[in-house]
């Protein structure tokens, strides 16, 4: 019975050996699988596995290099690109802001301009009105004068012959009489800057009718004048074949600085006078002197006339009532000479 006991004993104890035993050649069968799995699935591995040589794994090498290159030479171009856009945006930003800013300045450059032109119409007025306001002053001044005269001496009535009229055709020596007072009005200094001026705005016509302008003022005198925009004759179209415009002067106006320009008739008279001084650079038999007159200059018209009768000028006379500025127009009449 005792032995049978120490069998029954051992039996037991040499099967969990054995169990202990399968469990660790189970796991390390395990682990040598998982080992040849990850070998296998390695470049190295495959390399040897496919017998690559050593030269084929450096041309791999080379391939993998130049691959990457060209990555690194792409990115680089796409972050060229990108700081392009950037940088053409940014432009774009700046040619509107300037485009924006031209625009402002521009409208601001019209704007002036047409103040200016405002202005000078309003000075213009302005002046006339002074010139104007001087005259009646001047022509209360004048009555007063006379009427105290007229107490202290008799009246002496003198008369001249008057030739025969014709128109003329030469070269006008311009004067107004006003007031008692002669000044010359230099119509061809104040005509050239009217030109100068006209030529200067002519593309005004090609969004309007007319403009209107001053120029001045030359030797105390200011000219207004309009241009306006006309179609071409029929004629003109008939013969062409096609229709046009040409721009035309309306009208100009003078209007004086002041109401005492000029000289005295006793002072123009004079030997040294300013009268007489642009007379000299004309010749009588190839220039008329015109004689703007008002109500109130024609005593001094007479003396005048006689004067320029001696001289050999001959005399266009221009009556003009009291208010009515020197003017002209191309549907205006010439002046006649006597």
């Amino acid at each position: 019975m005792p032995r049978k006991r120490a069998n029954d004993d051992a039996t037991p104890g040499h099967d969990s050996f054995l169990d202990v035993v399968a469990n660790m050649v189970g796991i390390l069968i395990i682990l040598v699988m998982v080992v040849g799995v990850r070998v296998k699935n390695s470049p190295v591995a495959a390399a040897i596995t496919d017998k690559a040589t050593e030269a084929e794994l450096l041309r791999w090498k080379e391939a993998r290099s130049e691959e990457e290159e060209v990555h690194s030479r792409i990115r680089a171009i796409v972050a060229q690109k990108d700081e392009i856009e950037r940088e053409t945006a940014v432009r774009n930003s700046d040619r509107e802001q300037l485009a924006t800013t031209v625009s402002a300045w521009r409208h601001k450059l019209d704007s002036r301009r047409r103040e200016i032109d405002e202005t000078s119409r309003r000075t213009f007025d302005l002046t006339q009105d002074l010139s104007e306001a001087q005259r009646r002053l001047g022509q209360t001044e004048q009555r007063r004068l006379h009427a105290e005269a007229e107490k202290k001496a008799p009246v002496v009535v003198k008369s001249y012959p008057t030739p025969l009229s014709k128109m003329v055709e030469d070269e006008e020596i311009h004067f107004q009489v006003r007031n008692g007072r002669i000044a010359h009005v230099p119509v061809e200094a104040l005509a050239e800057r009217m030109k100068e001026s006209a030529q200067r705005q002519i593309g005004k016509l090609l969004s309007q009718a007319e403009f209107t302008d001053t120029v001045g003022p030359v030797g105390g005198f200011r000219m207004r004048f309009t241009i306006e925009r006309r179609e071409s004759p029929r004629e003109v179209q008939m013969q062409t074949g096609r229709s046009g415009m040409y721009a035309r002067l309306r009208r100009w106006t003078l209007a004086p600085t002041s109401a005492q320009l000029g000289e005295t008739v006793e002072e123009a008279l004079a030997e040294r006078s300013r009268f007489r001084a642009i007379l000299s650079g004309f010749k009588p038999s190839e220039a008329t002197v015109t004689l703007w007159t008002y109500e109130d200059g024609f005593e001094a018209f007479r003396e005048l006339k006689k004067e320029l009768y001696l001289m050999g000028f001959d005399t266009a006379a221009r009556p003009l009532s009291d208010g009515m500025p020197i003017s002209g127009s191309p549907e205006g009449s010439r002046s006649a000479a006597q």
